[in-house]
């Protein structure tokens, strides 16, 4: 049977479960407790038809490197291989467009990013795409707004949203 390792590592924003196969990291979840932990690995176990091994060969050694160093300031983009195993069509086509072309620091609306794939109107669908991101924080959906200025919705909380733009200058650190 095909396996994929894991590992949850603590960061500023909480628990984070890491899930990577030999191709790359293929997943990262939010709030990851012992339940959340156990729910995704099964959830990404069925998907990719494969076990669940935790962090046996160090293919997490690098995604772990690289949010270390996003967490503290010092990384504003990642260079990891990335598995879209658990993403296909037009979801993976607007998260791959995401993560070329909303740097660090950035953000975009959700209808703009719709016209940037070809797909101008399918602002609900980008917000979709944005709720199906298997790579969340490395594909960064957090960049991903209102065209108002709101910030929309997020799958790791808006609390975990505005830490992240906090983190990345978009909007100003909380007070406490």
């Amino acid at each position: 049977m095909k396996s994929f390792e894991w590992t949850v590592v603590d960061t500023d924003i909480g628990p984070l479960l890491l899930a990577a196969t030999d191709e790359g990291l293929v997943s990262v979840v939010f709030h990851a407790d012992p339940e959340v932990r156990d729910r995704a690995l099964a959830r990404v176990a069925g998907r990719l038809a494969a076990g669940p091994v935790e962090n046996a060969t160090g293919l997490l050694a690098e995604p772990i490197r690289q949010l270390g160093a996003y967490f503290a300031g010092g990384l504003r983009e990642f260079d990891l291989p990335l598995d879209w195993s658990l993403s296909g069509g037009f979801n993976r086509q607007v998260l791959r467009e995401l993560a070329k072309s909303v740097p660090y620091g950035a953000v975009v609306g959700y209808g703009d990013l719709a016209a940037r794939v070809g797909e101008p109107g399918a602002a609900q669908a980008v917000g979709a795409a944005m709720g199906s991101n298997p790579l969340p924080v490395v594909v960064p959906c957090h960049r991903v707004v209102e065209t108002d200025g709101g910030l929309g919705g997020f799958g790791g909380g808006l609390e975990t949203k505005r830490r992240l733009l906090a983190l990345e200058g978009v909007l100003p650190e909380p007070l406490f």
